[in-house]
């Protein structure tokens, strides 16, 4: 399986058609489950992808939509030979956490970095697609680190996992604190690794608490993730 870890906040979690705590179990065709399209599990057993693909790792919430399923379904057709590869995806992402809370040591990147172990047993990780920040945009001290503390992460995760050029397709926050969206945006997009593609998601339509995405702005960030991928990454290796 071509694997893929999806980490960070709400938005990767998935929030889309939730309304008042709800979700509303609308799975539009574009992140319809798929037999080649599987998913690792909390008890780290691989099982069909199925909206939500969160429901068991950001427990505390409610889950919805995510960019996941779309990105998945978008890539599958692009994977050579056609017909031979299947897509595994790793949930880790966590509503609510701030980027201090994937530092090296701390549970969440530890958990992200077992879940990954776990499933390279059945394929190679192929990328990281992490959505993260509008929790940092809420003090100013973690905005003015969030540059420094992402390219940690990434530097930490790429050894722990033995691969240095893993690649890493980050969003730029589409919603947050309006005194430091822009500063943690400005970030984002400031970073310059080798192997790091951002994906822009400004202007994506919001539910009604103007933070997280709706089950349509899911879909096209997760096909946007996945042109990303397919541009920088999968033409490199096929």
């Amino acid at each position: 399986m071509r694997i893929f870890l999806l980490s960070g906040q709400s938005n990767m979690a998935g929030r889309g058609g939730v309304h008042h705590r709800r979700w509303d179990g609308v799975v539009p065709p574009e992140c319809a489950p798929d037999p080649s399209i599987l998913r690792l599990s909390a008890a780290l057993a691989w099982e069909e992808a199925l909206e939500p693909l969160h429901a068991d790792i950001d427990t505390t919430k409610t889950c919805g939509v995510g960019p996941g399923m779309a990105f998945a379904r978008a890539i599958l057709p692009r994977l050579q030979p056609p017909g031979t590869a299947g897509v595994g995806l790793v949930p880790c992402a966590v509503g609510g956490t701030a980027i201090r809370e994937w530092a090296r040591g701390e549970y969440l990147y530890e958990q992200m970095v077992r879940r990954a172990r776990a499933a390279t047993e059945c394929g190679e990780i192929e990328a990281v697609l992490w959505y993260q920040g509008e929790s940092d945009a809420e003090s100013d001290a973690e905005t003015a680190a969030y540059q420094g503390n992402v390219e940690r992460l990434i530097a930490n995760i790429r050894a722990d996992l033995g691969m240095p050029h893993l690649p890493f397709i980050q969003v730029a926050l589409a919603s947050g604190n309006k005194r430091n969206i822009e500063k943690v945006r400005e970030a984002q997009l400031s970073i310059n690794l080798l192997n790091v593609v951002t994906v822009d998601a400004i202007g994506l339509p919001l539910n009604e608490d103007n933070l997280h995405l709706t089950t349509e702005a899911q879909v096209k960030l997760g096909e946007s993730l996945a042109q990303a991928y397919i541009s920088n990454f999968l033409q490199a290796t096929c």
